[in-house]
């Protein structure tokens, strides 16, 4: 496995080895061992998955402490373009965030820490993605931000995005200073 570091403290790209033969590939997405020789201590508690059409825009999410939650995210089938935003407010990059393509030829994997805003966007049909957490989802402790809050800029692209009513009324980063729900 190889790590690599991103401009945002903790929030890394992974890249497993892979084993190809004339069967087709194996590689090993997790191993707990090799993690931990990365750096990365990590308990994982629950594996999310989700399935969405080209265009379908799902983020961007996070859990408040107590139920703050690391993920650990991939695309097994199909491609996707991540993104991480920083919300610890004590961070050097506080309100950055950091983009990565995560297809399932590459299969290359996003460990994003507690304090992060999640979400992304599918670039291609029945694009699944998986992400295995650090603590448990608590409806009381969800929140997020808008996909489109102009003071982040985020580039999501020239699709025309696919997004839940839920999600296209999350509050702009100000808001949410402002409303106190946001991580030390």
């Amino acid at each position: 496995m190889e790590l690599r570091k991103t401009n945002i403290e903790g929030l890394v790209e992974i890249f497993p080895q892979i084993f190809p033969d004339e069967r087709g590939i194996f590689f090993e997405s997790y191993s707990e061992k090799k993690f931990q020789e990365l750096g990365l201590n990590l308990n994982f508690v629950q594996d999310n998955q989700s399935l969405s059409k080209k265009g379908v825009l799902r983020g961007m999410h996070f859990q408040l402490p107590p139920f703050a939650q690391g993920k650990l995210v991939k695309v097994s089938y199909g491609k996707a373009l991540d993104i991480a935003v920083d919300l610890r407010k004590s961070s050097a990059t506080f309100g950055k965030y950091e983009t990565f393509l995560l297809d399932a030829d590459s299969h290359n994997l996003v460990y994003i820490p507690e304090g992060f805003a999640h979400g992304f966007i599918a670039l291609e049909d029945d694009t699944i993605l998986q992400y295995k957490c650090t603590n448990y989802y608590n409806k009381a402790s969800e929140g997020g931000i808008i996909w489109n809050d102009s003071t982040l800029n985020i580039n999501w692209g020239d699709l025309n995005p696919i997004i839940s009513e839920k999600d296209l009324i999350l509050p702009t980063l100000s808001e949410l200073i402002n409303s106190g729900k946001i991580f030390e």
